[in-house]
């Protein structure tokens, strides 16, 4: 019998059906300038479950399962950063969010400023989260042979991942991604593995990842022609751990204005390593800008 999808207390669970596709989404916290929480790989909305809540008693929190991810349909025929940043657009838009304080953790950064980038007044202020973007030193992630890593690669291959992964999923990650992403010990418990488990191998549910990667390794000329056309004008902060400072100096080169928050021994899976040190980072960077 399938898992059941996990949840916590006091989020709500929604789908926006548009365009053809179905966005699952959550939220929580009822005042205050919203916040738009984008995941990464191999991640769901899930990887907030522990931050929301901390968040949400100041704002209204909203965390997405990207297309193709978590609980969001997998039937779209592309995956990429543009068409990811139309649904977030499509999301904001759709609640009457106005502009909200987005936050983009590892390759979900790259839609997160692509939307940051073409829709600037619906973005109150981008954090961006263990984040390489396209044509700012991604692509070095893919070269293995100047200290770069295998999956990058691995994903992006057409059907591989599909193909491997399928009813392997829980060795990827408890062998592999866990043990090389995560530096905390704890922070991933057995109902964590099960969700992520669960939502990766659901029927497509590897299609958004291939997508998504490969399209990364390709989009570095467009997302350098946005930036040649006008650096990100709103408030950024970089949260900068396991990979160093590579977010704050991607950040530097592509926005006016970067605040930079470096969080010690903290691996590269941020939200569920050390929530409570990211959400005061974050409440403070809000609390700035929203007084």
């Amino acid at each position: 019998m399938p898992a059941s999808p996990a949840t916590i207390r006091d989020v709500k669970h929604a789908t926006l059906s548009q365009n053809g596709q179905d966005l699952h989404y959550v939220t929580a916290g009822e005042t205050g300038t919203p916040i738009l929480l984008v995941h990464g790989f191999p991640e769901s909305w899930w990887a907030f479950h522990k931050l929301i809540p901390l968040l949400a008693r100041h704002h209204r929190v909203i965390a997405v399962d990207l297309p193709g991810f978590g609980d969001s349909g997998t039937a779209a025929d592309v995956y990429n950063s543009t068409s990811m940043a139309d649904a977030l657009a499509d999301l904001i838009i759709h609640l009457d969010l106005g502009p909200v304080h987005l936050s983009g953790q590892d390759i979900g950064g790259t839609p997160a400023f692509r939307l940051a980038a073409t829709h600037p007044s619906l973005v109150r202020s981008f954090t961006a989260i263990e984040t390489a973007l396209p044509g700012y030193g991604f692509e070095k992630f893919a070269d293995v042979a100047n200290g770069g890593i295998w999956h990058v690669g691995f994903l992006a291959a057409p059907g591989i991942p599909d193909m491997l992964l399928q009813g392997r999923m829980r060795p990827f990650l408890t062998d592999y991604a866990y043990p090389v992403m995560n530096s905390t010990p704890g922070a991933i418990d057995a109902r964590d593995v099960a969700e992520f488990e669960r939502v990766f191998s659901r029927d497509g549910g590897l299609r958004a990842t291939n997508g998504v990667y490969a399209a990364l390794l390709s989009e570095g000329t467009e997302i350098r022609a946005l930036v040649a056309d006008h650096k990100l004008g709103m408030p950024v902060l970089a949260i900068d751990a396991g990979s160093g400072p590579f977010t704050s100096g991607t950040m530097a080169q592509v926005a006016e204005n970067v605040s930079v928050v470096t969080l010690q021994g903290v691996g590269h899976l941020v939200a569920m390593e050390a929530p409570a040190v990211l959400a005061d980072a974050m409440l403070a960077f809000y609390q700035n800008l929203d007084n």
